[in-house]
């Protein structure tokens, strides 16, 4: 759990920071930065993307992990989580971006490979590294985010705690099972792949472009390892 308390203490400082010093960025300077953060999540998200050795498999993920993620109303209770808590902590000009800058830096740092592998190795082996990596780029992300998006994104280490503290409980619970898991895993990178799709996502949202309910598509990334696995039980190469 070393690894996910650090994530969790770079996630406060640089979503406290991002937000004192952006409140004191001009209208246009804020709207540019938050462009700029677009784009390069876009980018993020493609390469990712094309990290796929099957693009049906993605598409499938994406399909069946939407239509579960709509049935189970993920989008909705992330939102009202974030509007419990800003009810509850935002004032002023923080109320109207809280919610928002919540969400979207819980998606963001809960998606990707780092997070899986990471918390997988910290509760298997004691092994932060990857999560030292990770909360290393997450407090510069929530540094930027929150400059934009205010206080909310800092609250975002409540869903690191939850998620990756609770994937390294069940590395601790089933280590056997995990023991062999390593990047070039066929299903570690169709996950990363499926990951990439709802970063794209998140991007189109913080460019104004389209408002995809990235949340209902996160079971998407379960979806893609468990395709994986079934193709291989049925020795179906791909």
């Amino acid at each position: 759990m070393t690894g996910t308390i650090l994530n969790v203490i770079t996630v406060i400082i640089g979503g406290t920071l991002g937000a004192r010093l952006g409140a004191r960025l001009p209208h246009k300077m804020r709207e540019t930065v938050m462009h700029g953060i677009g784009l390069m999540t876009l980018v993020i998200g493609v390469q990712m993307a094309l990290g796929t050795r099957n693009i049906l498999i993605v598409l499938a993920s994406i399909l069946v992990g939407g239509i579960l993620g709509e049935w189970l109303g993920v989008q909705a209770r992330l939102d009202a989580l974030g509007q419990m808590l800003e009810a509850r902590f935002a004032r002023g000009e923080q109320a109207g971006t809280f919610t928002r800058g919540f969400v979207t830096a819980s998606l963001v740092f809960c998606v990707g490979p780092m997070t899986i592998l990471g918390s997988i190795q910290d509760g298997l082996v004691g092994d932060y590294t990857l999560l030292a990596i990770k909360s290393t780029l997450d407090g510069f992300a929530g540094l930027a985010f929150a400059s934009t998006l205010g206080i909310g994104v800092a609250f975002a280490a409540l869903t690191v705690l939850v998620v990756q503290g609770g994937i390294s409980l069940a590395a601790m619970l089933f280590g056997g099972a995990l023991g062999s898991v390593a990047r070039t895993t066929p299903w570690v990178m169709e996950m990363t792949a499926t990951g990439g799709v709802l970063i794209m996502g998140i991007g189109l949202v913080l460019l104004d472009l389209k408002h995809v309910r990235v949340g209902n598509l996160l079971p998407a990334i379960f979806i893609a390892p468990l395709i994986v696995v079934a193709l291989a039980m049925l020795n179906i190469t791909f």
